[in-house]
């Protein structure tokens, strides 16, 4: 029974997985990489099990605790983003949610190391990454606004939730030649950037409009 849920059968199964990368490629997502790491992971074991069925729909979904495991475009996009240089070795994930964009980074980076704010859902991604084997990402409990000091400097850097600023702290925890991605803004006014540091300087880019829960601070 636990293979067939690994594996997911009618509206859960590969086929549908398919199905969904084909939508992803013709919406303009290119990189094969990121392509094959979607049809591969099996995204209906990062929703609630009534909520299963609509796992491979292009949309975002609740997980509980007023947050939600993003839409897959936004998914793979961020991702071949993150990848569009050549895969960075050692990336930073603020907000683990659900822990499915940690699930598809493992598949292309040396680590993740990832944070999470509120600890039902830091424990149930543990669980789920146990789960399906994924060794390589390293996790906490903690306030993303701090990022990962002991751990830095980081290839990458990649925030799932909005902050209204960039923490400074999470700029200096960037490498030199890394780049941070984030949904920056407020409400409904929310734009995704990439920050490219050169030396001292960050060069900004503008991506495109997005929608993301708001980067909170603390603990629950």
């Amino acid at each position: 029974m636990e293979g067939h849920r690994l594996q997911g059968i009618g509206m859960t199964s590969r086929r549908t997985r398919e199905r969904l990368a084909g939508r992803l490629g013709d919406a303009g997502i290119r990189d094969v990489h990121v392509l094959n790491i979607i049809r591969q992971i099996p995204r209906h074991l990062f929703v609630d099990e009534a909520l299963a069925s609509r796992a491979y729909e292009d949309t975002a979904l609740p997980i509980g605790h007023g947050q939600t495991i993003s839409q897959p475009f936004v998914v793979a996009r961020m991702t071949e983003l993150l990848i569009r240089h050549g895969a960075p070795g050692r990336v930073l994930e603020v907000g683990t949610g659900s822990g499915y964009q940690a699930a598809v980074l493992s598949a292309l980076v040396e680590r993740v190391y990832t944070i999470e704010r509120i600890r039902a859902l830091h424990e149930r991604s543990r669980r789920l990454f146990r789960q399906l084997g994924i060794t390589n990402i390293r996790q906490r409990l903690g306030d993303g606004h701090a990022g990962w000091a002991n751990a830095a400097p980081f290839d990458a850097i990649i925030l799932t939730a909005a902050p209204q600023a960039i923490p400074q702290g999470l700029f200096e925890q960037l490498g030199e030649g890394g780049q941070l991605l984030a949904p920056v803004g407020d409400g409904d006014a929310q734009e995704l950037r990439v920050y490219h540091r050169d030396g001292d300087a960050l060069v900004e880019e503008a991506v495109e409009p997005v929608s993301f829960v708001p980067m909170l601070g603390g603990t629950e």
